[in-house]
């Protein structure tokens, strides 16, 4: 029973959990029907840090209390007992107010493998393309594959770097063919990355979704607030309980509890609230109001591993953030014209490719970088040089997300479980030496690229599946904790309508909901997976009653 010192903060159609990515879409497109009262919780603040929207700012929001939830992995075997940090979004726009701004679907299989996975040819690539269409404003104008007039912008990056271009050559050079758009279904070549930029200014999904629509009276939205559990009657959803100004209040769900926060976020508050697998909430001591074994289960995330090249005649970002003239020079560009360094994404240059042949489609992705540094948070280096990282796409590694406590403000452990199957070490192995054959193409041959991270000692399998651990680490994507699934999958936690099983007027909408992890990027599949969401739920609440 709920304590009498809980306040009633209000009565509204819909509770939303969690202002990031997911959260600020469904806010929109919820509080679209003006006859349906929206509630939308944000546990951080508003966004309205200049560091957010100046692109490079990253570099200061990523790790920050300020915006950021701060998470620390456990160590990992896999990454030789390294624990390394985990960034989470906690501020309006959550993580996409913090993270590479990359614009990136995946490919078609992705989409056509969750249809399977869950009997819901609503899931496919066939299906899901318009939905990514529907939010778009692709810098080309529409065609077959890309929307125009939506929400969320997609530009070209505003600069240039010849150590780049020269890579992307090199690329070529070594049997990965050139792509203007890896967005297509086949995301298959070496390009430049496109940014969710407007005019070389981040863009958020509260800038894109949120702001334009914050007049509605029919949306509410409260920040700083941090939700502590679910209110269940039974095996129904009711509301959500949160603390705000240092006040217990309650906020009842007259329709449905949308929960929005994240494989980490709503992961949490589900078994803070009773729902997930019944051993470990005992041994937390929470009740148990609903088994469901897969809760905080399935985690899959991609690892970047970090290859870093000396280089000669060329200018990086390391020579320009190490001058103060190259500081002030950068400041100037961006202040005048909203172009050059101050405008990057983390990876500029990307590319997709097999590891090996036995691979379908790709299964690897590069993320190349004008710069490079001993890990982040740290300064760059002062030579001159470049970072090539590259991530197995598809791993077969599964970690957890379960809470240590019943207290809703300690961080839950998170586990990746990195590098844990031999399938991830012959992917890594492979990925490896795949870049050291792009590093020795003649396109890089007069920047004389010199291999210092690992370095050219490590040879054997096993020496390059221990370096693996050692220069590995997150691109801050996390899926699949409350993962869709049939009816007959004991370790799924939502149907394909990301209804919660067993409890009703409870869904999760976000991330965490992926069966498998895309192969990309997993920002814009999260807003896809919002726009579908919002979808059902309206389609769900004017559907006969019964029906």
């Amino acid at each position: 029973m709920a304590s009498s010192t809980v306040k009633q903060f209000g009565g509204f159609d819909y509770v939303i959990v969690g202002a990031g990515t997911a959260g600020c879409l469904l806010a929109n497109r919820l509080s679209a029907d003006p006859d349906v009262s929206v509630l939308l919780i944000e546990a951080g603040g508003r966004d309205d840090w200049i560091w957010i929207h100046i692109p490079v700012g990253y570099l200061y929001c990523i790790n920050n209390p300020r915006t950021d939830w701060c998470y620390r992995t456990e160590p990992c075997d896999g990454l030789n007992g390294r624990s390394i940090i985990y960034a989470r979004g906690k501020v309006l726009g959550g993580c996409s107010s913090i993270n590479a701004m990359l614009y990136l679907r995946g490919q078609k299989r992705d989409y056509d493998e969750w249809a399977a996975l869950t009997g819901d040819p609503g899931w496919n690539w066939d299906s899901v393309l318009p939905l990514f269409k529907r939010s778009e404003d692709y810098w080309r104008g529409a065609d077959d594959f890309h929307g125009a007039g939506g929400e969320w912008r997609v530009e070209q990056q505003r600069l240039e770097w010849e150590i780049l271009n020269a890579f992307r050559a090199a690329m070529a050079e070594t049997g990965i063919p050139l792509t203007d758009d890896f967005n297509r279904g086949d995301n298959e070549g070496a390009g430049k990355f496109e940014v969710n930029q407007r005019r070389g200014v981040r863009l958020n999904s509260s800038k894109a979704f949120l702001h334009p629509v914050a007049h509605r009276k029919n949306l509410t939205v409260v920040t700083d607030t941090l939700v502590t559990r679910l209110r269940l009657d039974g095996k129904r959803a009711v509301g959500v309980e949160f603390e705000r100004g240092g006040a217990a209040q309650f906020a009842e769900a007259r329709i449905e509890t949308v929960l929005a926060a994240g494989a980490i976020g709503s992961t949490q508050i589900l078994q803070l609230s009773g729902i997930g697998p019944a051993p470990l909430l005992a041994q937390r001591g929470i009740a148990v109001a609903h088994e469901l074994p897969g809760v905080g289960e399935n985690l899959q995330d991609h690892l970047q591993l970090r290859m870093g090249f000396k280089v000669r005649n060329v200018l990086t970002l390391n020579r320009l953030a190490n001058s103060w003239i190259g500081k002030a020079r950068m400041a100037l560009e961006y202040a005048l014209f909203r172009t050059g360094p101050l405008t990057m994404a983390p990876s500029q240059l990307g590319g997709f490719t097999r590891s090996s042949p036995e691979h379908a489609t790709p299964n690897i992705e590069f993320h190349v970088q004008p710069l490079t540094l001993d890990k982040f948070g740290d300064p760059l280096h002062t030579f001159p040089a470049f970072t090539a990282s590259v991530c197995n796409l598809r791993p077969t590694s599964r970690g957890h997300v379960r809470i240590r406590s019943s207290d809703p403000r300690a961080a839950p452990a998170i586990q990746p479980d990195y590098l844990s199957t031999p399938d991830d070490h012959k992917v890594a192995v492979d990925s490896l030496r795949l870049t050291r054959r792009i590093a020795r193409a003649p396109a890089l041959a007069r920047y004389a690229p010199d291999e210092f991270l690992p370095g050219p000692q490590v040879q054997s399998d096993a020496e390059l599946v221990r370096a693996a651990g050692d220069i590995g680490t997150t691109i801050f994507h996390p899926v699949g904790t409350c993962k869709m699934g049939r009816a007959d999958d004991r370790m799924a936690v939502v149907d394909s309508r990301l209804r919660v099983l067993g409890i009703e007027r409870l869904r999760v909408v976000d991330a965490s909901t992926m069966p498998t992890i895309t192969s990309g990027n997993t920002n814009s599949p999260t807003l896809m997976i919002a726009e579908r969401g919002a979808e059902m739920i309206r389609q769900d609440r004017k559907a006969p009653r019964g029906g």
